[in-house]
Formats: C-alpha cells, structure tokens, sequence
C-alpha cells in the first residue's frame, strides 16, 4: 500500500475513494460518497467561488467608476470594495492551489 501518512483533507479524501472504488468497497474507509457527485459538489462549488469572485471584482470597478466621476463621495466604500474583491481572488486562488496540490499528490501514489 501507498505511504499516505502526508495526505490531508481532499486529497486523502480523493485517496480513500480512489481505492475505494478499486477494491470495489465504496471508499477505502467503508463509507460509499458516490464519487461522481462529489466530484460535481465539487466543481460546482468552485464555479460558484470564480463567479462570485467576479462579481466581486465587477463590483469594485464599478465603484471605482462611480468615485472618478463625481458620483459616490467616499472613498471607504471604493476600498471597502476593492478590498473584498481582493480578499475573495486570494481566497479562489488558495482554493485551486490547494485542488492542483491534491491532484499532484494522488498522481505521485503508487499502488
């Protein structure tokens, strides 16, 4: 069996159901998730972080927008703005990091 004493969270996770379905168990832990919906709980989550992401930076520049013309008289809610587009790209960012480091890891298993 694989060394998986350095796997965490979604890639053990995406381990114990791999083999799981090899051994014809379900998951390697004997509990059955159904890969296939969670695979598309977990896509779906991540399209909606982008999109919710992008409006967040819509947001921001539409303030931006409104400050340079005259329209809005604080520039906290310009900051306000681009701050919680800022925060939510690192987020999304960490998030597909995290994804690719999980898929990089289960590839480097050897069974």
């Amino acid at each position: 069996m694989a060394d998986i004493a350095g796997l965490t969270g979604t890639a053990l996770d995406l381990y114990n159901t791999a083999i799981g379905k090899m051994t014809g168990s379900g998951s390697a832990t004997g509990v059955s998730d159904g890969y296939n919906s969670s695979f598309a709980k977990i896509l779906s989550s991540a399209m909606e972080m982008v999109n919710e992401t992008n409006e967040l930076a819509s947001e921001a520049e539409q303030a931006e927008m409104n400050f340079s013309l005259g329209n809005a008289n604080s520039s906290h809610e310009v900051t306000i703005a681009q701050q919680k587009a800022y925060m939510s790209l690192q987020y999304t960012v960490a998030v597909k990091n995290a994804l690719i480091s999980a898929y990089k890891e289960i590839m480097n298993i050897q069974i």
